[in-house]
């Protein structure tokens, strides 16, 4: 009985620590990360500063538990794609499962995109840009060409760029993300066809 209530506890407090997030990142979004006080946050949840605080302490914890929270996903692709071979397979098949993610995760990334410089201070970049190498090195061919090794880059960034620059093109959002992953799938299959004709 003391486990069930424990683990009901713990769930209400996960499910707190998640609207905190989402609210966070609504606001930050609405008016920008530096303008947003913890005030606020607690006001749109409807709760006191007090109760906030139990969570998190400063906005800065709140991004940063986002972050990882987020990118989680992003490291598990990452040591998935260490296991399996390196075939052209696995290759698109990790750009499809990075393209879901982007997708799960796009406020963070456009909070991240909007906010460079406090993504900078808070070291959230530092820590991105790791788990970027980290995906470039499963997809690309140590000895390809460095035309290809550019095609498997551009993949990903592709896929980034279409999170935020389609926005404005007509039609609807899960054709605009089908569209950007086949052109970040035909990169990286021409990459690895390019590689093994070198």
């Amino acid at each position: 009985m003391d486990v069930t209530m424990d683990g009901m506890k713990q769930q209400r407090r996960g499910n707190t620590r998640q609207r905190i997030q989402d609210v966070a990142l609504e606001l930050f979004a609405e008016q920008g990360y530096e303008k947003t006080s913890l005030r606020e946050i607690a006001e749109r949840l409807e709760v006191t500063k007090a109760a906030l605080y139990y969570h998190f302490k400063t906005k800065e914890e709140i991004i940063v538990s986002i972050f990882q929270d987020l990118t989680k996903p992003i490291e598990e692709l990452i040591e998935w794609g260490k296991e399996q071979p390196h075939t052209l397979d696995t290759k698109q098949e990790i750009v499809r499962r990075y393209s879901q993610i982007l997708a799960d995760a796009s406020p963070l990334f456009r909070f991240m995109q909007e906010n460079q410089a406090t993504v900078r201070e808070l070291q959230i970049g530092d820590s991105f840009k790791d788990r970027m190498r980290g995906l470039r090195d499963i997809i690309i061919d140590p000895d390809a060409r460095l035309t290809d090794q550019v095609r498997c880059v551009s993949a990903i960034f592709t896929l980034h760029a279409g999170m935020f620059l389609l926005q404005d093109f007509e039609g609807d959002a899960e054709e605009k993300r089908d569209a950007v992953l086949e052109v970040a799938v035909d990169l990286v299959t021409q990459a690895h066809e390019g590689s093994r004709r070198s």
